[in-house]
């Protein structure tokens, strides 16, 4: 009993991973793969998930072990190895948020009638998010996640049983029809991958969540608990990935009907594609979760970016005692609040540049995602190698073959789509 009660005090880092995961990626683009190519894409979602698995477990792992966060692994490689990161995380961050928030908005529209543009709703909630983090800080942050995390999964998971007697097994494919491809398809692939399950800045974030929760629980959280909360959150999002695909196979692929562009329009779609399996009596419920649902995502992407920025700023200075989070360190705070106002002011410039079509912002941030995953995903492998990492305490060779493949797939994947896109005649 005493392990379990531990086990459940260590809980929440890896829900965060996946309420940040499950947002725009599963809404947006999984749903869209669903819609446009029935279960063609679902070996690609697996593929991803499975490429970039040790990326984001080396995260956490690399805390519990060390007892420090994945940016001090970094500052340990060298100071190129922290300016990198912070390259990769300037150059997506406002996108990324922007994403997430749009979505948020597009359903606070729907949910609530509201007659405002998205990119104002989309304001309003960033400050609401910074708010409440200013107000509960990790504790509510991983409180509202787990609850809104629950009812989301097991809503979804109803609603996909529910559809799949809809699915027309004879007319979709299992697998692309690769000789009618083209450039628009391999595209949204890379799209689809760059957010599947979500961007690989998720380790260092998660992370640093885990020195949180370490504070949050009293307890330093054993390696195997740690990497129990991981699987739990990494196998949902693999599941729910799975689910909204499915659905979107199952209500919207050969009907000719295709997304909005706009965010309220998409987010009404999203809603319809629950209520056509689960019955009319259910809108009101599915508004209220799938809005929840964005929020969840919003107030934890709103947490990452600013929480990693801080930290490096504190690394860029000197190394990181271990098993100290520094959420209260005045120099942190400073940090955290001045990164979450720039934040949110170049996220809704970026709404603004593209207010008329959500899918074109979607796949920027996606597609900026996917090109910069090859490089973290590599960083975050010489960390966990590292010599600060005990011997015995490194990964098998199993999942050090795994992350060299997964690092290759990705870089494969990311060089032919720059040769597609930039190079080829």
């Amino acid at each position: 009993m005493a392990d379990r009660g531990a086990l459940w005090k260590t809980l929440g880092p890896g829900l965060l991973m996946a309420g940040a995961a499950v947002g725009v990626s599963h809404l947006v683009q999984s749903t869209r793969a669903g819609a446009v190519y029935g279960f063609g894409l679902l070996g690609l979602v697996l593929l991803a998930n499975a490429a970039k698995y040790p990326a984001f477990r080396f995260g956490p792992e690399y805390a519990a072990v060390t007892g420090t966060s994945l940016l001090e692994g970094y500052r340990r490689q060298g100071a190129w190895a922290l300016w990198l990161y912070a390259g990769v995380t300037l150059a997506t961050m406002f996108t990324v948020q922007a994403a997430v928030s749009v979505v948020a908005a597009g359903l606070a529209k729907v949910l609530f009638g509201l007659d405002a543009s998205a990119p104002v709703v989309a304001a309003v909630l960033i400050l609401v998010c910074a708010e409440l983090l200013w107000l509960g800080r990790y504790r509510w942050l991983d409180r509202v996640n787990k609850v809104v995390f629950a009812v989301l999964t097991l809503s979804t998971v109803a609603a996909t049983l529910l559809a799949l007697p809809r699915v027309d097994w004879g007319a979709t494919p299992f697998w692309p029809a690769f000789g009618d491809l083209g450039t628009a398809d391999v595209f949204f692939f890379a799209a689809l991958v760059g957010w599947m399950p979500s961007a690989i800045d998720i380790a260092v974030w998660h992370s640093l969540w885990t020195l949180a929760r370490k504070d949050d629980a009293g307890h330093t959280p054993a390696r195997r608990d740690v990497v129990t909360d991981f699987h739990v959150g990494y196998l949902g999002t693999v599941i729910l990935a799975v689910c909204f695909l499915t659905m979107g196979a199952a209500t919207m692929y050969g009907s000719g009907r295709t997304f909005a562009a706009g965010a309220g329009g998409f987010a009404a779609q999203v809603i319809d594609l629950y209520v056509a399996t689960l019955g009319e009596w259910s809108r009101p419920l599915i508004a209220v979760c799938a809005f929840a649902t964005m929020f969840s995502t919003t107030l934890v992407v709103v947490d990452g970016f600013p929480r990693a920025l801080a930290g490096l700023a504190l690394r860029l200075r000197g190394p990181e005692a271990p098993w100290t989070a520094e959420d209260h360190a005045p120099a942190f705070r400073r940090a955290y609040w001045i990164s979450l106002a720039v934040l949110a002011l170049g996220s809704v410039a970026v709404l603004f540049a593209f207010l008329t079509s959500l899918k074109a912002m979607v796949d920027l941030a996606t597609t900026l995602s996917f090109l910069t995953a090859p490089v973290l995903a590599w960083l975050n492998h010489r960390v966990m190698h590292g010599a600060d990492v005990p011997a015995d305490q490194r990964p098998s060779p199993a999942l050090r073959a795994a992350s060299l493949a997964g690092i290759t797939f990705l870089t494969g994947f990311a060089l032919f789509y720059v040769w597609l896109r930039f190079l080829a005649g």
